[in-house]
């Protein structure tokens, strides 16, 4: 279902009657379903066979289905997966929507200055406060350019940067004061700003601020940043905890990455509390050739941190230990281990391998990130 944009008048767009936005909701709701394929493709059938087969014969390797064994969390696994967006499965259902839309073509799309949809795109979302209960409704297919680089995305409607990650009001936990509670929801933003918003982190600059939040004494994750920030390979990739490109390759479509998400706090076992975070950042990017084309990248990340007592253990005070770091990348080659987003565009040649994943859409917030070791490397449905 749609969300319906706020009650509040918008100076810049004409009210909504409930009879326009139902009419909205299930146009957009009817088309979605019409362009949806009633059967896998038959290259999906190829696809989905192969992979049966490879693993029936062991043929997978298992860094390619858990990523590294960080001994800091008690066994648990940072687990990596991009979805590669292939640019024939959004164009054919862009085609089939604007067929039965074609108004979608003649100005009546988000931001044109007409129509429902604009109204839509210039609502912004309010803070999510808790996970949403299904993926954000299909968005008129509209090509993104420079001047409009989140056009036919739904994160048109988030907040820019590190205005989408508010924190939670701060309490007491256990033996920890409020004080001590919001210190740390205030690195662990820090963190996430760095890591993922920083112009200088962007550009494949070295992300001092998050480096320092970290406690000194988890050597193990310590040890594989500084490594692979020195020298990425797939059993070191920045792009486990750093968002990345290649300036000498990709630029940043304007000055504004979107950001959506939510951030929680518990009290955790043996004298602890635990910060947990799941954030959807969108990177509209075009390449350094001089062309005009707009290409998203889209990531997931989730990330949970322990504050333990440095009375009891062993800790460094004021720092945050990483117990958790998953990721879901849309739109960036597969198999290609440098450290950077490489992102599809319509024209130039493809990075990478074919995906051999499922497909999924990288705004999909309703379910946690897929824990399937199988999963490997996917197709996103949109960007």
């Amino acid at each position: 279902m749609a969300e319906r944009p706020s009650d509040e008048p918008n100076p810049d767009s004409g009210s909504i009657s409930d009879e326009v936005w139902d009419k909205f909701v299930q146009d957009t709701e009817r088309d979605i379903h019409a362009s949806a394929p009633k059967e896998p493709s038959a290259r999906a059938r190829v696809v989905t066979e192969r992979l049966r087969q490879q693993d029936a014969r062991g043929e997978v390797p298992d860094g390619w289905r858990t990523g590294p064994a960080w001994r800091e969390m008690d066994g648990r696994a940072a687990r990596r997966r991009r979805l590669w967006a292939i640019l024939g499965v959004p164009l054919a259902i862009a085609a089939v929507v604007v067929a039965n839309k074609p108004s979608l073509l003649l100005g009546d799309d988000p931001g044109s200055g007409t129509g429902v949809p604009e109204a839509v795109a210039a609502s912004q979302l309010p803070a999510e406060t808790a996970a949403p209960t299904a993926a954000p409704s299909e968005v008129a297919p509209v090509t993104p350019t420079l001047e409009r680089p989140f056009a036919g995305s739904p994160a048109a409607r988030w907040a820019d940067g590190a205005a989408g990650i508010v924190l939670p009001k701060a309490t007491a936990v256990g033996s920890f004061s409020k004080a001590q509670v919001e210190k740390a929801l205030r690195q662990t933003k820090e963190l996430l700003v760095d890591a993922n918003l920083d112009p200088a982190t962007l550009r494949g600059e070295r992300p001092e601020t998050a480096l320092g939040v970290i406690d000194p004494l988890q050597t193990g994750v310590v040890d594989l940043l500084e490594t692979a920030l020195r020298k990425p390979d797939e059993k070191h990739d920045p792009l486990w905890m750093f968002s990345r490109y290649d300036p000498a390759e990709l630029r940043l479509a304007g000055d504004v990455v979107k950001t959506r998400g939510r951030m929680t706090f518990e009290a955790g076992e043996s004298a602890s509390f635990v910060i947990h975070a799941d954030y959807t950042f969108v990177y509209p990017l075009a390449r350094t050739d001089g062309s005009t084309e707009v290409a998203r990248t889209v990531i997931r990340r989730v990330l949970d941190l322990e504050v333990s007592d440095p009375v009891k253990y062993q800790v460094t005070p004021g720092k945050l230990f990483v117990t958790r770091y998953d990721q879901e990348i849309g739109n960036s080659a597969c198999d290609v281990y440098d450290g950077y987003f490489h992102p599809q565009f319509s024209t130039g040649e493809q990075e990478g391998e074919l995906p051999t994943g499922p497909t999924l859409d990288p705004y999909d917030r309703s379910e946690g990130i897929d824990q399937n070791p199988a999963a490997g490397c996917g197709v996103a449905s949109r960007t």
